[in-house]
């Protein structure tokens, strides 16, 4: 674990080279009293993707994150029970009619946020999606459309170097992938086969693990860690992308540093942040500011920041910070083959559907989803086990199939409703801070969405030849809750991320989005950073970032 203030960082200003064990790369330091340009707040794919764009961009950027710099190549174990400190896991309250696990599926604590421990499934959204009102009678039309957003997915995909197939079924035709597309793994062919049985698309996804070299980091060896920290550097996450970008350019990534307020002038603007470190409260002078902790702890910050001016908290002059949370939907069906699968080689999801995603013939709802094979390892399956209500020997006989058991699990689209949302709680974690109570219930939508979803997944694993079929429930990524949109009555920020309310306090990660997609939100988060980036570089050539 790299620690700021006990490493040699704190006297020279080295930080990790995380390309290479053992070495260090110089980095800006920037004193607190130092009026930088922007602060950023969070450093996962929104807030990670934007600190190399703007500073690149000739910015000056301190990027803040709560937990640690992390060195792959030496914190990395391939021990599933070493790797818990990747996660959020402070106190929150969860509740509704369908209150969402928090933690280790839907958060990250460290540098890089949860792009360190995600599966790395990188899609782009179904075009109609930005104008799901206007196009598909459902949702809410963002304030963008595909087109825009295109050269930033490419950009995304390229900065990460993507490796997939040359011919992806769905969706726009686009250029092929930077890198080849991974070998598929045995789980990942029974979907192809129950697919094709049934007589649907499949294909292998692309995803964000080298397929070759890239540099001095090897590509994928397939040991199925990917839940957990790449301790080769195959995983293209932030941390081992974007971030050493930004710090080439001159930005400072501040770890172990836990933002708790944005502090406001009297004159209606940000004047930088207050943020914990090693006990001790200081305060960042910035120009700028934006908030990127995702769906639950930016809400949370925006909230905790309420002063006279702005008693409600900031942004939130129309009370829709922390509203319309959304989370995919994440029902599973498993079942037993006679052959052997080992599903747990190679990345955890390397084939998928997005069938109906794009069909929308046949449903009793609107949305859409994905689902995926998985891979799950031996400790997390034997705690899906034991969800069940497996115990002693009864666990034990079940895990003696544990090569011969295969998996689909869902990516659902579910529905933006006001009453989903992140509010403050009385209670308080170890910082002072009020903690964010979460609370979530699946509409009727959602729920006929989740059980079309389960009998699709039961048909192509049967036709793959899998029986004894079960299922589980679970959620996964989290979006909304400070929603873009064109107009500030019915919107937290504008198509740029910056906040109606407040013209230099800018929101850059997942809680952007107006509706939630059937597909993983990463590499939409990080074409929204890209693009944001140049916007806001485009404004301060024409003088119209300090308006």
């Amino acid at each position: 674990m790299f620690d700021a203030i006990d490493q040699p960082r704190a006297q020279d200003g080295r930080a990790p080279d995380v390309f290479r064990p053992g070495a260090w790369v110089q980095m800006r330091c920037y004193d607190d009293s130092e009026q930088v340009d922007f602060a950023i707040v969070g450093t996962g794919a929104g807030g990670g993707t934007l600190a190399a764009k703007l500073a690149e961009a000739g910015f000056s950027v301190v990027a803040f994150d709560a937990g640690p710099f992390w060195r792959p190549l030496e914190d990395f174990a391939s021990d599933e029970a070493a790797q818990g400190d990747l996660y959020w896991t402070d106190e929150r309250i969860s509740g509704g009619a369908d209150p969402i696990q928090l933690g280790s599926n839907n958060s990250g604590r460290g540098v890089g946020g949860s792009t360190v421990h995600y599966t790395m499934i990188a899609l782009r959204w179904r075009p109609d999606w930005f104008k799901s009102r206007s196009k598909l009678g459902y949702g809410r039309d963002w304030p963008l459309s595909f087109e825009e957003l295109e050269p930033y997915y490419e950009e995304a995909e390229e900065s990460l170097k993507i490796s997939g197939p040359v011919r992806y079924p769905w969706g726009k035709r686009r250029k092929r992938y930077p890198y080849r597309e991974h070998p598929v793994n045995a789980s990942g062919l029974v979907l192809a086969r129950g697919c094709e049985r049934i007589g649907i698309d499949w294909s292998p996804l692309p995803l964000a693990t080298l397929s070759a070299p890239r540099g001095m980091a090897h590509p994928c060896v397939y040991r199925g860690f990917c839940k957990y920290g790449c301790s080769t550097n195959a995983k293209q996450s932030v941390l081992v992308t974007f971030v050493p970008r930004a710090i080439a350019a001159g930005a400072e990534i501040r770890d172990l540093a836990m933002v708790g307020r944005i502090e406001m002038g009297k004159d209606g603007r940000a004047t930088g942040v207050s943020y914990n470190r090693r006990g001790k409260w200081r305060q960042q002078k910035a120009r700028h500011v934006v908030v990127a902790g995702y769906a639950i702890e930016t809400p949370r910050l925006l909230l905790n920041s309420a002063c006279p001016e702005f008693p409600d908290g900031l942004a939130n002059d129309n009370g829709l910070v922390g509203t319309h949370l959304m989370t995919h939907s994440g029902p599973g069906v498993w079942g037993v083959l006679d052959e052997e699968i080992r599903s747990y080689k190679a990345p955890p999801c390397m084939a998928g559907t997005e069938h109906w995603n794009y069909s929308d013939e046949g449903k009793d709802f609107h949305g859409g989803y994905a689902f995926m094979s998985q891979g799950p390892l031996p400790t997390d399956w034997a705690q899906t086990l034991a969800a069940r209500g497996l115990w002693g020997a009864a666990l034990r006989q079940e895990m003696t199939r544990y090569n011969h058991t295969a998996g689909l699990v869902l990516v659902g689209e579910t529905e933006p409703q006001a009453h989903n949302r992140v509010e403050l709680a009385d209670e308080k974690d170890q910082y002072g801070l009020r903690i964010p109570r979460v609370t979530f219930s699946y509409s009727e939508n959602d729920r006929r969405l989740i059980e079309h979803g389960r009998k699709s997944m039961h048909q192509v694993l049967a036709a793959g030849g899998a029986h004894q079929l079960w299922d589980t429930h679970d959620t996964s990524h989290l979006m909304g809750g400070c929603r873009m949109g064109d107009d500030p009555k019915d919107s937290v920020v504008d198509a740029d991320g910056r906040t109606w309310a407040i013209p230099n306090l800018w929101v850059c990660d997942g809680s952007l989005f107006p509706n939630s997609g059937g597909v993983n939100p990463s590499l939409t988060i990080q074409a929204l950073a890209c693009r944001i980036g140049d916007r806001i570089a485009e404004m301060a050539k024409r003088g119209e970032l300090d308006r």
